[in-house]
């Protein structure tokens, strides 16, 4: 629709989710208007991000070293592991100021229509989490939707080999069919205190 580096902008902010063709435009013409300074601090944090955050080797969460600023506080419980699907989801969990375990970032949910089965999660290294002594309880924090639930049941089928583990789903709070990163606050804290045992 329009010419050169234009169209380009508005093709690649047209690729982010949430973003439609519409806003897409509204953001190039937006960016074209703005001081050269803007934007260039805007591809400044860009690439810095893309070239320093990394996924933390204990949790998967972002992280700028090898461990999350989560799972490198002494002060958490490493004894309760709440399992989220993606990264954005600790951050709405941590909002709550309910929480005081670690987590572990699935990385996504099962999703046989998107080719997303359990071979593609981080769902290994969450066994070997729990396989410690330390660990007592596994809070399953994933998305009330079918994918989410489909993804919990899989796990509590997983953790009940485990005999000494308390395995618990979020409360009744947050909306059938919405995602924990839209959640307010107060209802995510009573979803986080209400949880109940699964298995």
């Amino acid at each position: 629709m329009y010419e050169g580096p234009v169209q380009d902008v508005i093709d690649e902010f047209g690729r982010l989710p949430g973003i439609g063709p519409k806003s897409a435009q509204r953001i190039a013409f937006h960016l074209l208007s703005t001081d050269r300074a803007e934007i260039d601090r805007l591809c400044t944090v860009l690439q810095k991000m893309a070239s320093e955050v990394r996924f933390c080797d204990r949790c998967g969460n972002v992280s700028e070293g090898d461990l999350c600023r989560i799972c490198a506080d002494a002060r958490r419980d490493a004894g309760v592991i709440c399992v989220v699907e993606e990264p954005k989801d600790v951050a709405a969990v941590e909002r709550t100021r309910e929480y005081r375990g670690v987590y572990h970032v699935l990385g996504g949910a099962i999703s046989p229509i998107d080719g997303i089965g359990p071979d593609q999660l981080r769902i290994a290294p969450l066994l070997t989490r729990i396989a410690e002594p330390d660990v007592r309880e596994v809070i399953l924090a994933t998305d009330p939707n079918l994918e989410g639930e489909a993804t919990a049941t899989y796990l509590v089928r997983l953790l009940s080999t485990f005999p000494d583990l308390s395995v618990t789903r979020l409360a009744s709070g947050l909306p059938v069919g919405g995602d924990l990163e839209y959640a307010d606050e107060v209802t995510l804290g009573r979803a986080l205190s209400g949880r109940r045992s699964v298995g």
